[in-house]
């Protein structure tokens, strides 16, 4: 069992679109961490490291970076004709639009009700909860996420 294991991990490590796709993520991440350590001065450890984990939002468009690498490298290893790129490529097309407009959306609502709870509560005296707020992506934070996962699998495919 435990070579079967390393067999598939190895098959992993080998396919192109899954480096790419994991490179794209990880680095898209990074950057994003690298950003919060340049822009704030104050970001602890915990701030920077869920930043590189969890966190969504922000430069680059870690989501854009991860469907962009995936289209990329089924377009290299399956052909721009193949029904698998065109599912990759439509659904690229899907989760972009989602992080830009309704994840975006909402998270500017929520942020909005926050503001509004916050006032109501200090006002009446009573406890707000906030809401969760998601935080969806600009279109620059989209277009160097989709670049970053473009040129990731263009290297991983051709070098």
């Amino acid at each position: 069992m435990e070579h079967q294991g390393a067999t598939i991990l190895a098959s992993l490590v080998r396919n192109a679109v899954f480096l790419s796709a994991a490179m794209s993520l990880f680095t898209a991440q990074f950057a994003k961490a690298l950003i919060v350590v340049l822009t704030r001065r104050k970001a602890g450890v915990r701030e920077v490291f869920s930043t590189l984990i969890w966190k969504t939002g922000g430069m680059p468009s870690s989501h854009s970076a991860l469907v962009v690498a995936i289209a990329t490298s089924i377009a290299f290893s399956s052909g721009l004709s193949s029904d698998v790129f065109a599912l990759s490529f439509f659904f690229a097309l899907v989760v972009i639009r989602d992080a830009m407009g309704v994840r975006r959306a909402a998270g500017l609502q929520a942020k909005a009700l926050n503001t509004l709870g916050a006032r109501v509560s200090r006002r009446m005296h009573f406890t707000f909860k906030p809401v969760k707020e998601i935080h969806g992506h600009t279109f620059p934070q989209v277009v160097a996420g989709s670049l970053m996962g473009f040129f990731i699998a263009l290297a991983v495919n051709t070098l």
